[in-house]
């Protein structure tokens, strides 16, 4: 039930699956939940702007039911996308969702 969804504005990056291995280890490490249920999606080359520049940047997305610890999810999350893609930690947005059991739908049913 853990999401990460990784957009960013290069172009492409080198090695894309490892970096969503790497996204779905951290998160389920950083939630408490099985790996076996954290989903990970990475868009790039998607045109973008942060602070007036078209420098590098990324926007992610992290949906959870419960489990959110944003302060120490953003500097792991942060940390791995600057070592993997270079790109600075002060141009990452992330936005957090706490969603609701009855509003996460799974294998034709949703979890509360």
């Amino acid at each position: 039930m853990p999401l990460i969804n990784v957009r960013t504005s290069l172009p492409a990056l080198k090695d894309g699956s490892a970096l969503l291995q790497e996204l779905s280890s951290v998160l389920a490490n950083q939630t408490g939940k099985p790996e076996a249920y954290v989903m990970t999606l990475l868009e790039t080359g998607v045109p973008m702007t942060f602070a007036g520049s078209h420098e590098p940047c990324a926007y992610v997305e992290v949906k959870s039911i419960g489990a959110l610890r944003p302060p120490a999810m953003t500097a792991a999350i942060c940390e791995l996308i600057q070592a993997r893609t270079g790109i600075p930690a002060d141009r990452v947005y992330i936005g957090f969702e706490d969603v609701k059991a009855s509003c996460w739908g799974w294998n034709g049913s949703t979890f509360g």
